[in-house]
């Protein structure tokens, strides 16, 4: 009796020590995924934001797809700029950048006269960017720096859940935003809840004005 008690507490004391060992790996795993992740993709976004701007600095270009073609400001999301490149793909989304689709429906740009500008950034880990995206309410600025323009947009709608599959959000007339007839609109994704990817929160916006961007470049009111 006394053997089969010991066998007992051995095997408990084993099986004690492994739960602690999976917790532990499993805290580690949860602090890479959630602090370590987003200070290697803000190191990555800073170096590639430098680029850009060393770019506009050598004087006007054409439009660079490849290292990024502007930065998105949100101050109601408490977040600084945001560079914004070509494509959805996690390899770039890993990199603490907003990305512009190219499918399953292409994005406009701020420049067409009419379009979807479609944007979609991680809410947690890499960067989170647009982690604050609940923030956000009607009124709202969006502002979107490029070379030469600044494109001040305004809050006007917010999807705080739909399906992953729904992507009429991103058709150049916005379904489900309200709106009917063509415009200039920016849409932001991302997924939600916070810490899963079951789903996306969409956020909508429409292009309030245009400035253009002076020597010092001088921010709109919004940014001020």
């Amino acid at each position: 009796m006394a053997r089969a008690r010991n066998r007992i507490a051995g095997f408990i004391s084993v099986l004690g020590e492994l739960l602690i060992t999976a917790g532990l790996v499993l805290g580690l795993f949860v602090v890479y995924s959630l602090w370590w992740t987003n200070v290697l993709a803000d190191r990555a976004a800073d170096k590639e934001g430098d680029q850009v701007r060393d770019h506009w600095a050598a004087g006007p270009g054409a439009l660079d797809t490849k290292d990024g073609i502007g930065f998105l400001h949100v101050p109601a999301m408490d977040d600084d700029e945001i560079l914004v490149k070509k494509g959805t793909d996690t390899a770039i989304l890993n990199n603490g950048v907003a990305g512009y689709y190219t499918e399953p429906i292409k994005s406009a740009l701020p420049q067409d006269k009419q379009g979807n500008f479609t944007l979609a950034a991680h809410r947690d880990g890499h960067g989170a960017k647009f982690h604050n995206i609940h923030k956000l309410k009607n009124g709202d600025a969006i502002v979107f720096e490029t070379n030469d323009t600044w494109y001040v947009y305004k809050v006007y709608r917010t999807m705080p859940s739909t399906t992953k599959y729904n992507v009429d959000v991103l058709q150049p007339v916005p379904k489900g935003s309200g709106r009917t007839k063509p415009g200039r609109y920016v849409t932001l994704t991302t997924c939600t809840p916070m810490y899963t990817s079951d789903f996306r929160y969409i956020v909508w916006g429409e292009l309030e004005r245009t400035e253009k961007v002076d020597h010092d470049r001088t921010p709109p009111a919004e940014l001020r």
